[in-house]
């Protein structure tokens, strides 16, 4: 169901309206995230949710923020969203974020890590139904937004979480999924708050670097996992208020503790006291013209030769030989996808005070860390898991070192291999592009 709130009407920097629908499955559902997962679904702990931000600013111009309790949205959902969002509402593909959180209590979403499973054809249809279920509710969510614009103040500050870890913990010869309590993150929490010109709390848009998997692999009912319960504690403890959780550039931490549902509330209730802490303080106002750019660069892949995919069609690993028949296959067809991928970069600028930076991919720490040298942190957001989620997107630094992110987790993405080693220079050169467009200028530059 859709659920509105509206705005008393006075005079304002912005207009801002909120749409939120309910997208939990209806049926069990294979679940994505894990490839030990042997069967569907068995029940729900909290709803999933589609949740929109729209923004309007003085001249006309609008924003739409639309973030989902979900592992991923692949391109082929995306792209279907934001050509019928242009279509009927008429906000460009630049104005529009779709922003998942990553859980991976949720369900497999059709386009997306579907080669870790080997789906019945009655799963494979379910599937395929949520899918196109899921297109039509994103749509309305965002017109839900847009009928809702009223004015709006917004605000900005930042909290601070701990409980994410770095997990790539090397070894003697490479690195693994573990803790590596040296290795860098990134505790910056920011939060957005919109507000009525009473002060009345409307939204808030709260965002954090860490993988969304206290519950692991064994665990079969759907949820938001620690980011669903931050949404509904902020909620609760600010009712009528809408609260969104934007998935920033976290995919090499995980949390710590993990493999409970006690710690996924833990987690969720630890962001949930800090965001209302954060509500609480004296924020930054924020101001000016909504501006926005989005830019597509090819990222290009590693060679591989037919011969390495024909050698691993003997492998004790289901899941690599599934991903060698699927690339053999995509060479038969002359496939432009085994050479380089199209990466989606994004850039919404408020005025001067605010930048959210919208990455495609689950991105790795280095470049939220790299971004804020070169930008600034103050009044900055970026975001990965932003309008197609296709491959993690390694550093240079962590390409070279190997492991997961770099290389084994391709298998589960249906991609060749490992990006070339361009890939961190091409993706930077390309925020860049599109900073400048918006208006944010490098650190030091007037």
């Amino acid at each position: 169901m859709l659920l509105l709130a509206s705005l008393p009407l006075a005079a304002a920097d912005y207009k801002a309206g909120t749409g939120r629908i309910i997208i939990t499955p209806e049926k069990p559902i294979y679940m994505s995230g894990y490839a030990n997962r042997t069967h569907a679904s068995e029940g729900v702990i909290h709803d999933l949710w589609a949740k929109a931000l729209a923004i309007e600013d003085r001249k006309g111009a609008r924003v739409a923020v639309v973030t989902t309790d979900l592992i991923g949205l692949p391109r082929g959902v995306a792209d279907v969203v934001a050509a019928r969002v242009q279509q009927q509402y008429g906000i460009d593909r630049s104005h529009l974020v779709l922003n998942s959180s990553h859980t991976h209590t949720g369900p497999l979403i059709r386009g997306n890590l579907e080669i870790m499973f080997e789906l019945s054809p009655a799963d494979s249809q379910v599937v395929s139904d949520y899918a196109a279920r899921l297109t039509e509710n994103l749509v309305a969510v965002v017109g839900a937004a847009l009928q809702d614009l009223a004015p709006a103040a917004l605000w900005f500050g930042n909290g601070h979480a701990t409980f994410a870890v770095n997990r790539r913990e090397p070894t003697t010869n490479s690195v693994k999924i573990g803790e590596n309590p040296t290795g860098p993150t990134d505790p910056d929490m920011p939060v957005l708050k919109v507000t009525a010109p009473g002060g009345k709390l409307r939204a808030v848009l709260f965002g954090y670097a860490c993988h969304n998997t206290t519950l692991t692999g064994e665990f079969y009912k759907i949820s938001g996992d620690y980011a669903g319960f931050a949404q509904l504690a902020v909620e609760k403890a600010n009712p009528g208020a809408t609260a969104m959780f934007l998935m920033l550039s976290g995919a090499d931490q995980n949390p710590r503790p993990r493999s409970s549902l006690e710690l996924a509330e833990q987690h969720g209730a630890e962001l949930g006291t800090e965001v209302n802490r954060v509500l609480g303080e004296k924020l930054q106002n924020v101001r000016g013209p909504v501006r926005a750019a989005f830019q597509i660069v090819q990222l290009g892949f590693a060679p591989q030769s037919r011969e390495t995919f024909e050698s691993r069609l003997q492998d004790s690993n289901v899941h690599r030989v599934r991903h060698a028949k699927a690339m053999l296959k995509l060479m038969d067809e002359r496939s432009p996808i085994l050479s380089h991928y199209p990466y989606p970069v994004q850039a919404v600028q408020f005025g001067k005070d605010l930048t959210l930076v919208a990455l495609g991919g689950e991105v790795v720490v280095d470049y939220v860390l790299r971004i804020k040298r070169e930008f600034g942190s103050k009044g900055i957001i970026v975001a990965g898991y932003s309008n197609d989620v296709m491959s993690y997107i390694p550093s240079l630094r962590v390409l070279k070192e190997g492991g997961y992110e770099a290389d084994q987790s391709m298998t589960y993405y249906g991609l060749p291999g490992p990006y070339d080693e361009h890939v961190e220079e091409q993706i930077m050169a390309t925020v860049r592009q599109v900073l400048k467009r918006v208006g944010r200028q490098p650190r030091g530059v007037q």
